[in-house]
């Protein structure tokens, strides 16, 4: 799905350079629901734009169209005569963030006078910890996927670039829409390292490691990490994680400018890769997998093989005797298991 209801998929060919020094190749660009996929001719992922922080440096009705990533107009996106569709699809996108934003330097003026207010609080009776609070409840859904787009881009630096093989595309997002729900279909990125197993990042991003779908032979085993991941980001606001990791200048920068220092998504970035899972109450899990109609001892026996830490989600599996509602057809199972191409 796309960030426009008309197209289930949209794509086009455009030049893009990666900043001013390089030459300008051919790539297709794909229109997701939150961003804009750049890919070579051999689908490899070049890079991901958010969709809420693409600027038009060319005038509109001028071909070719000319797109530059929020801040960067050395990295161009060129679209020609030829691919008005994708084009008319973006510029009407751009119009509705426009149109969301407040009048220019309304929103620079209240976020400095709330910072203002902030930093006199903080002086006189507010903890740290209350002001990082407050950050992370002010910043609204587009700017927190703007950030979430933002760390993926850091991991894949280390990761590699997600796993994006053509005929598993859609598989993926069929089984994030069977476990996170059909609105969030495009939440799930298979990494081909860093991650241990799954973890996730503001904006509602969940990453696996490629072994959750490659190794098991059954399709509820990655369901089931999904699951888990969705129960222990619900518990935790992943931007207030971030924002406890950065400190308090990090958030005050949030709240003046409505960005994060490089350096603070620099080093999340790294905690993320590194940072073991935080355990969740089996009952949670136990309610989870009963609301998804799925089995639960697949996934206790993929976490220990032995079963003695996952006791309670074997003895308690919800769907023990009728087994899980469908998680994936056959074929698409197969499909999604070379997602990473080998």
């Amino acid at each position: 799905m796309t960030a426009l209801h008309e197209y289930e998929r949209l794509e086009a060919t455009g030049l893009w350079r990666a900043d001013g020094a390089a030459q300008r190749r051919e790539v297709v660009v794909s229109l997701g629901d939150a961003t804009l996929t750049i890919a070579d001719m051999q689908d490899r992922v070049l890079g991901h734009w958010s969709l809420a922080a693409i600027e038009r440096a060319s005038t509109k009705g001028d071909r070719p169209a000319i797109y530059h990533p929020d801040g960067d107009p050395n990295e161009t996106l060129e679209l020609a005569e030829g691919e008005d569709q994708m084009i008319d699809a973006l510029d009407r996108i751009l119009r509705a963030v426009d149109r969301s934003r407040p009048q220019p330097g309304k929103l620079r003026h209240i976020l400095a006078g709330v910072s203002a207010v902030a930093i006199v609080g903080l002086a006189v009776f507010w903890l740290p910890g209350a002001l990082l609070s407050y950050s992370g409840k002010v910043v609204p859904p587009v700017k927190r996927a703007e950030i979430g787009t933002a760390l993926l881009d850091r991991i894949s630096r280390i990761s590699g670039s997600p796993c994006a093989a053509p005929e598993a595309k859609e598989p993926l997002r069929k089984l994030a829409a069977r476990i996170l729900g059909p609105q969030r279909s495009n939440a799930l990125v298979v990494l081909p390292d860093g991650v241990a197993t799954t973890t996730h990042l503001p904006g509602g991003r969940i990453l696996l490691n490629r072994a959750l779908v490659e190794d098991p032979e059954d399709a509820d085993v990655p369901a089931g990490y999904i699951l888990a991941e969705a129960v222990r980001a619900a518990a935790s606001d992943p931007l207030q994680d971030l924002l406890e990791h950065a400190g308090l200048w990090a958030s005050l920068k949030l709240l003046t400018t409505g960005s994060l220092p490089d350096s603070a998504l620099d080093s999340y970035a790294e905690h993320v890769m590194v940072q073991p899972n935080a355990p969740v109450d089996p009952q949670l899990l136990i309610a989870a997998f009963s609301a998804a109609e799925l089995r639960s001892s697949p996934y206790a026996y993929a976490v220990d093989v032995t079963g003695e830490t996952t006791l309670a989600l074997i003895e308690a599996d919800p769907r023990a005797s009728e087994g899980s509602r469908q998680v994936l057809a056959d074929g698409d199972w197969i499909r999604l298991q070379g997602i990473c191409g080998n």
